[in-house]
């Protein structure tokens, strides 16, 4: 259940919730004590058109990291310190002065890290808590992922290679590769349980441990969904097919070690015509209804497996992104309020 307390003002009864907010930049790749803190807020009235919600899950992800930096240089949103961050989440409307929301609704929406969102209705949307096994489930990163294999034009027969397969889109996308006809399925992981948790478990031919030498572990590829970058997006250019493709989501290693590393084969691009795709999913609505019909009918046929790791405590939200980023949880991060 989600936090927050009550108190009373002027003999009114006030409803108490808490958000974390951003201090400071941090200093360093990640943030440090002092960088963010909890602080207990009270939670208006909904006003015309608004509804309160409690949340009861959040997504914890590697963008949580990123976003605590200056990303003004790029055409990605940051926080702003002194403000409350915010994450994807799951919550239920408790009050409402709009009528296509009422008490009891699930919802999703943006406004993570705190116990209660206000906001306008429209900023809410309603979604079916029957859909999935469970809640948690409407804030894995299958979107993503099927946004990054349609754009990535997976074909019958193609040979697939995802890199950071345990994580949240990597496991997605080795799946829905698997659906979309790729006859070869490869993943890269940074441990020997995450290797065995891909092939025994998600159905991937061949996984590895990224800390081993990358090259002589790749066949000639058709299709690389990179999450990574660095060496393995070098390994995989060397790797690829004619005409390849190469889709780009992610660029974990750099956000980890703060080292930015491009690829020195660059040439080879160019002799293969290799096609380097970069994608931001909410530039795809068309893809949104689609998948809403079909990706909750693979997880409850069992065709796609939902990895995750449930992390307890909006206390721990922050230190769960840190703590991803080291590669501490297997599949989608989610945080329990």
């Amino acid at each position: 259940m989600a936090g927050g307390s009550a108190a009373t003002q002027g003999g009114v009864h006030v409803r108490l919730g808490r958000e974390v907010h951003l201090v400071s930049r941090p200093r360093g790749r990640f943030p440090a004590a002092g960088d963010t803190r909890i602080v207990e807020v009270p939670v208006p009235e909904p006003g015309p058109g608004q509804v309160v919600v409690r949340n009861l899950f959040m997504s914890i992800d590697p963008g949580l990291v990123l976003r605590t930096n200056d990303l003004s240089r790029l055409d990605i949103p940051d926080f702003t310190p002194g403000e409350p961050m915010w994450s994807d989440a799951i919550g239920e409307v408790v009050e409402s002065a709009d009528e296509r929301l009422g008490p009891g609704d699930i919802v999703w929406h943006r406004f993570g890290f705190r116990d209660y969102a206000v906001a306008q209705a429209g900023e809410f949307r309603r979604v079916d808590p029957d859909a999935y096994p469970s809640l948690t489930h409407h804030l894995c990163f299958g979107l993503t992922a099927y946004v990054g294999t349609e754009v990535a034009q997976i074909r019958a027969g193609d040979t697939f290679f995802v890199s950071s397969a345990a994580g949240a889109v990597g496991s997605m996308a080795g799946q829905l590769a698997r659906l979309r006809g790729a006859t070869r399925v490869i993943g890269s992981a940074g441990t020997p349980e995450k290797v065995r948790y891909l092939k025994e478990r998600l159905g991937f031919d061949d996984a590895f441990d990224y800390h081993q030498d990358v090259r002589p572990r790749l066949p000639e590829l058709d299709v690389f969904y990179d999450n990574v970058g660095g060496a393995q997006l070098e390994a995989a250019i060397d790797a690829m097919r004619p005409r390849g493709r190469i889709v780009m989501g992610g660029r974990n290693e750099e956000i980890r070690t703060g080292v930015v590393q491009g690829p020195r084969n660059m040439m080879a691009v160019i002799g293969k015509r290799l096609e380097l795709l970069g994608y931001y999913t909410f530039d795809h609505p068309e893809l949104f209804p689609v998948f809403d019909e079909r990706f909750p009918r693979w997880v409850r046929s069992g065709e796609i497996v939902v990895a995750e790791t449930i992390v307890d405590g909006l206390e721990n939200g922050v230190d769960a992104a840190v703590n991803l980023m080291h590669g501490a949880y297997v599949g989608k991060v989610v945080l329990r309020l």
